[in-house]
Parts: C-alpha cells; sequence; structure tokens
C-alpha cells in the first residue's frame, strides 16, 4: 500500500484555495449583521408610530404617515440589500465548495469558479448600493439643528 504525501499536498493546497474567500465570507457576514440590525430599527419604529393608542391631531397624523411611507421605503431598500448580499454569501461558499472539488477530483473548474466569483460580486455591490441609498434615505429624513450660539 502507497501512502504517498500528495493526497495530503492536495487537501493542504485546497485549504489554501479556499481560505481567501472565507475572510470575503467573513466580511459579507459582518455587513449583513449591520443591515439586519437597521432593518429591525426601522420594524420597530414603525411599530412604535402605528401602534399608539392616543388619538392624533389631523397635522400630526399626516407628519406620522409621512413618516410611515419613508420607512417602508427604507424597509424595502434594506430587505433587497440584505437579499443581495445574502445571495453573494451564498455564492462565495459555492465558489469554496468549487475550488476544493477543482483539486480534490484535479477538475477544470476555472471559468465556472471565475463566474460564480464574479456573480458574486455583481450580487454584493447591489446589497452595498441598496443599503447605501437606504442610508442617504434615512439621512434626509432627520434634521438635527444645531445648537445656538450665546
Amino acid at each position: 500500500m502507497d501512502f504517498s504525501t500528495s493526497g495530503f499536498d492536495d487537501i493542504a493546497k485546497a485549504i489554501q484555495l479556499a481560505l481567501t474567500p472565507v475572510f470575503l465570507l467573513t466580511g459579507v457576514a459582518g455587513l449583513l449583521s449591520v443591515m439586519a440590525g437597521r432593518l429591525a430599527r426601522i420594524i420597530d419604529r414603525g411599530r412604535a408610530l402605528t401602534e399608539r393608542e392616543v388619538p392624533l391631531a389631523p397635522v400630526v397624523r399626516e407628519i406620522v404617515a409621512l413618516e410611515l411611507q419613508n420607512l417602508e421605503r427604507r424597509r424595502k431598500l434594506t430587505s433587497i440589500a440584505i437579499t443581495a448580499s445574502t445571495i453573494a454569501a451564498l455564492l462565495v461558499c459555492v465558489v469554496i465548495a468549487a475550488l476544493f472539488l477543482e483539486v480534490m477530483i484535479h477538475a477544470q473548474a476555472k471559468w465556472l469558479i471565475g463566474g460564480l466569483f464574479t456573480i458574486s460580486m455583481l450580487a454584493l455591490v447591489v446589497g452595498l448600493s441598496y443599503f447605501l441609498r437606504e442610508v442617504h434615505l434615512a439621512m434626509q429624513s432627520i434634521r438635527i439643528p444645531a445648537p445656538e450660539a450665546d
């Protein structure tokens, strides 16, 4: 029985190839955590506005309705950002698996891996773009007055 080291070398090579996308996956997971936190805050604010039991004056009702519309836009943008970023993360996982399989079964999958990685990066760009749009929308919806100088 031949105990060559080529099998171990292949495994080591597969792990080395898969390690860099794992770091990317960690970064995307951090982004998803931030996005999910923002979505939770948007939902909490919407609930706080809709579950009031005190009757509101007509002017206040209009202000609340405008804020709810803004929150709904922000919720949609954040949801799309989370979906696109999750797709990016899933594709990175597929890239890692494909890299490992390429080394283990000696298959030629560089075009597949390159294509999956490119699509993953495009999905990440879409997710980050929608997230940036949501952040800008949030910044436009509130104005903090500067303190007056004495």
